[in-house]
């Protein structure tokens, strides 16, 4: 990558747990992009799949001045660090962009991203602005999030919190916040309360991010111990192998105490919209994101805390679909089979 070509791009890292909004948070910054300027997200996702690509682009373009990148597949600061590099390298000397977005998977280590992207060779290249963790306060009354090494980095190593999905809280969920946030040593002002992940992007301007000798504190305190049986395979992941003649190709991943399944399917296969949603619905899981061609067209589905939403999306090359759970169960390709139109 030719470093002379760019230099100090306003970098922010936007983290946080497992179905937190961070994808709803970013959609929205992006729309606050000014016409003029050009920006890059680069999202990493637990599954091997990739679904937040289809998610993004169907939302936003290229001619819009919006460049986004994957990584699949685990963390991407895991194996040297090299998924993330070759991502991050490509997408800039591509985008060139004036400001960059880092979205790590839910299960990923912000710390270890944050060393990644604080390495002397990016050092002129970017900017490190503000950690942005988004936290659902409801989940500081659960012990499952509150003992998650996982979780309790990404609050920490946050420069500004982001309390999400408000209108469901009560105030004790608010009280909690600020007790925890004042046990961590944050102070009020680093907190914001809001929905749907909607906060001004000049926020993530304020102060300089983490500085070196608050990075070496932090790096201290943690040892990066996250591994999947993908991350040193020599193979392709499942997102970037070509479909068999069965028409779709289905994976798995573990770690952190979750496992993922998911699937890609060629676009000839078309999805009953009503059977495909009444199923999404049904589904008592932590996570799920798609994106299907269906017989009323595009759509992509989110699903957390039990809330499944759809929206319309103007393209998607393929359907794809990961599902995320403390269990996976066997039914579930049948059950998503059945949700194929054959008329």
């Amino acid at each position: 990558m030719q470093t002379d070509l760019i230099t100090a791009i306003p970098t922010s890292i936007i983290t946080g747990f497992l179905g937190v909004g961070k994808t709803t948070t970013i959609l929205n910054l992006l729309k606050s992009k000014p016409s003029n300027e050009r920006w890059a997200v680069l999202v990493n996702e637990f599954g091997e799949i990739g679904i937040d690509g289809s998610l993004f682009k169907g939302q936003q373009s290229e001619e819009n001045g919006i460049f986004i990148r994957e990584v699949p597949g685990g963390c991407m600061c895991c194996a040297a660090s090299l998924p993330m590099q070759i991502a991050l390298n490509r997408l800039l000397a591509y985008a060139k962009p004036d400001r960059l977005l880092i979205e790590p998977t839910g299960l990923g280590h912000p710390l270890e991203v944050l060393d990644v992207l604080s390495a002397e060779h990016y050092q002129d290249i970017l900017d490190i602005q503000k950690v942005v963790t988004l936290v659902d306060a409801r989940k500081l009354k659960d012990k499952r999030y509150t003992e998650h090494e996982t979780f309790r980095q990404q609050i920490q190593i946050a420069d500004l919190i982001i309390a999400n999905k408000t209108d469901c809280y009560d105030e004790k969920d608010r009280v909690n916040l600020f007790s925890y946030a004042q046990e961590i040593g944050l102070a009020k002002n680093q907190i914001e309360f809001t929905v749907q992940g909607r906060f001004s992007f000049e926020l993530l301007n304020k102060d300089s991010g983490q500085s070196q000798s608050k990075l070496n504190s932090r790096r201290e305190h943690y040892d990066h111990s996250y591994s999947t049986d993908t991350q040193n395979s020599p193979t392709p992941l499942s997102h970037e192998k070509e479909l068999p003649t069965s028409g779709f190709i289905k994976a798995e991943n573990r770690g952190e105490g979750f496992s993922s399944q998911g699937w890609r399917f060629s676009p000839e296969l078309e999805f009953d919209r009503r059977r495909l949603f009444s199923w999404l619905n049904g589904l008592s899981v932590e996570r799920v994101k798609a994106a299907f061609i269906t017989n009323e067209g595009i759509f992509g589905y989110n699903l957390a805390d039990d809330m499944l939403t759809e929206v319309e999306l103007d393209e998607c090359m393929e359907s794809r679909i990961e599902i995320i759970s403390s269990k996976s169960v066997d039914s579930w390709e049948q059950e998503l089979m059945s949700c194929i139109d054959r008329d």
